[in-house]
């Protein structure tokens, strides 16, 4: 599997998987729904059938349906991704990515996020220190 595989996909396949990984699993009725009408049953089945031979995404069989998920935990693809961002654009520098998503974002931090960062900061200080 690849790191960060929204990379490694096309357009409608990535829409897929966004659908999977927000679902935890769906079948191809399911997934066509959120996609809207404009995405035929066969282009859906045809991608997932796609994206297992790639190794992004399973199955099982339940009640004569297939039922698709991602083979990699939303969590470790959200690692990955972030990985490669801050690696990407922002030549490795987590305090760099950080200042960027400042900057970005839609509302201001109000007092609870401000201290949840804060408690962030500690522990990753006290984790440093500990390995130090």
């Amino acid at each position: 599997m690849k790191d960060a595989i929204h990379l490694h996909l096309s357009k409608r396949e990535s829409q897929i998987v966004d659908v999977l990984f927000r679902r935890g699993e769906a079948t191809v009725k399911t997934i066509r729904r959120e996609l809207g009408s404009q995405t035929s049953y066969d282009a859906v089945r045809v991608t997932l059938r796609v994206l297992e031979e790639k190794g992004h995404v399973t199955h099982r069989e339940e009640d004569g349906r297939f039922v698709y998920r991602p083979t990699m935990p939303l969590d470790q693809a959200k690692h990955n991704v972030l990985r490669h961002v801050v690696s990407t654009f922002f030549q490795g520098s987590a305090p760099k990515a950080v200042a960027a998503l400042f900057d970005v974002a839609d509302t201001d931090l109000d007092d609870d996020a401000l201290e949840a960062l804060e408690a962030q900061i500690a522990e990753a200080r006290r984790n440093r220190s500990q390995r130090t």
